[in-house]
């Protein structure tokens, strides 16, 4: 069990989570730095890819021998209402907890991350009451029993940026599919995931189904690398994503990838300027701009390209940036020194490049605190390294365009199909819009996740979806029985 500090949010944990005990790690132990203050406060324990052998092998065990696999779907339903219902009476500690960590401003954490996370548990058990389990069809040789197994053991890898709802995604299609599973969350934030183990015992979900192995790279590698797991669940960046189905190719392992985005805000002519601005204050400075799905390529017509621009930066001068607990703050630090640093790179990127800064700047607006100004370039081009590459911070680039044939080609012209948007009064013709981007989702006057809807992306987004059926479908596999008599009902 953790040692708490004397802040009840801020939870150190000296152990790991592995078979279903708490034991020590061989790894490094992990500092967790608050982004706000530079300042240690808490531990974890880290593990290596000792660890990592012996969660997989105790998920191995308890997937081949043990009780999980076999129950009934309900009886695991049941036990994820029970997590759902210890979760649920912890969301606002859950909060406090991911901005301490990540610096996520305090109104997101609770509204987009924590609740959100307890929403998703919820909506998994309804999708999985509605799902087709079994089904029955005539085929040339007799009749066909088809069914959902559970595809095995998962090995789960989450970043830093939105913790809780990377990992109930995939946790909890995983528990209710029958799988058993090995998360590694990111170093930055381990903290979250491993109060997620402590709920887990609480409950008593049997030895082996779930471990929490936090680490780097090397432990996600041993993770993927491993020979007894049977799927690996990732969310992140496109490079570690091309590793790991690299990797898993080699094995001809199962795999889901949630990668990284450029999405386009397409404006066009007839929208409101006002309610578009509005709109992507959320949609584009989600998180501190740390969203796959932010809308960081905004193309505006030549026509009301100033005006916009005139806007989007009234608004943007205007926003709240500091401490992160403040209920007031609209922006707060980035994750990490690296990650202050990789953005500053891209705004010194984009100057050099010929595109002009309206506001902001890659200069810091405080002494401590990994923070960035939020910052809008203008000017720019699609052919630009602002336009081309996830910044993953505060920073907006707003393209001009002529017509709308050339906003479309620009917006498709990037080798991400995550998200996107267009805005305008004429919602039918927004739809329209819509069937001709490459893209995985998309919002009309708006973005937001659907965390009820299927989620993924396109080309180098990723592979697979989460959420409703088609996200508890990734963890089952399809088995076909076919006999020459009549099956009796399997279900």
């Amino acid at each position: 069990m953790p040692a708490t500090t004397p802040h009840p949010q801020i939870r150190s944990y000296e152990r790991l989570f592995v078979g279903g005990q708490w034991r020590d790690g061989t790894g490094e132990r992990i500092d967790v730095v608050s982004p706000h203050t530079e300042e240690v406060i808490a531990h974890a324990a880290g593990g290596s890819a000792a660890d990592v052998d012996a969660a997989v092998r105790a998920a191995r065990a308890a997937f081949d021998s043990g009780p999980w696999p076999h129950l009934s779907v309900g009886e695991r339903i049941a036990a994820v209402e029970k997590l759902a219902a210890v979760y649920g009476s912890h969301v606002d500690e859950m909060a406090d907890l991911i901005t301490a960590q990540m610096g996520s401003p305090a109104s997101f954490s609770r509204l987009g991350q924590a609740a959100g996370a307890a929403t998703m548990m919820h909506l998994a058990v309804q999708n999985a009451r509605e799902f087709p389990w079994t089904q029955r069809r005539h085929g040339l040789l007799g009749e066909a029993h088809l069914r959902r197994l559970p595809v095995g053991v998962v090995g789960i890898i989450i970043p830093w940026n939105v913790p809780q709802n990377l990992l109930m995604p995939k946790l909890i299609p995983a528990l209710i599919a029958g799988c058993t599973v090995v998360v590694k969350p990111a170093p930055e934030t381990p903290l979250d995931s491993l109060w997620v183990a402590e709920m887990i015992e609480e409950i008593g979900l049997p030895d082996g189904v779930v471990s929490v192995v936090p680490g780097g790279r090397d432990t996600g590698e041993a993770l993927v690398r491993h020979p007894d797991v049977d799927k690996i669940a990732f969310t992140g960046n496109s490079a570690t994503g091309r590793r790991i189905a690299a990797l898993c190719g080699e094995q001809l392992k199962r795999y889901s990838l949630e990668l990284g985005g450029k999405s386009a805000a397409i404006v066009l002519d007839d929208a409101r300027i006002d309610k578009t601005v509005a709109g992507l204050k959320m949609a584009g400075l989600m998180n501190n701009g740390q969203a796959c799905v932010a809308q960081t390529r905004i193309l505006v017509s030549e026509r009301q390209h100033d005006e916009f621009v005139d806007a989007m930066a009234e608004m943007m001068s205007g926003l709240t940036v500091g401490d992160p607990t403040d209920p007031a703050t609209d922006i707060g630090p980035l994750v990490s020194r690296r990650q202050q640093q990789r953005v500053q790179e891209y705004i010194r990127a984009g100057v050099a490049e010929g595109a002009k800064v309206v506001v902001g700047g890659e200069d810091s607006p405080f002494e401590k605190g990994w923070y960035v100004r939020p910052t809008l370039f203008a000017d720019a081009t699609n052919e630009m390294t602002i336009a081309r590459e996830e910044i993953f911070g505060p920073v907006l680039t707003v393209i001009r365009y002529t017509d709308e044939d050339e906003a479309i080609r620009i917006a498709n012209d990037s080798d991400y199909g995550l998200a996107g948007s267009v805005w305008t009064k004429d919602v039918a013709h927004g739809l329209e819009i819509s069937g001709r981007i490459r893209t995985g989702t998309y919002g009309i006057n708006m973005y937001m996740l659907d965390i009820s809807s299927p989620f993924g992306g396109f080309k180098q987004s990723g592979i697979g979806r989460e959420f409703g059926q088609e996200g508890l479908a990734e963890y089952t596999e399809l088995q076909t029985v076919v006999s020459a008599g009549r099956l009796p009902d399997l279900s």
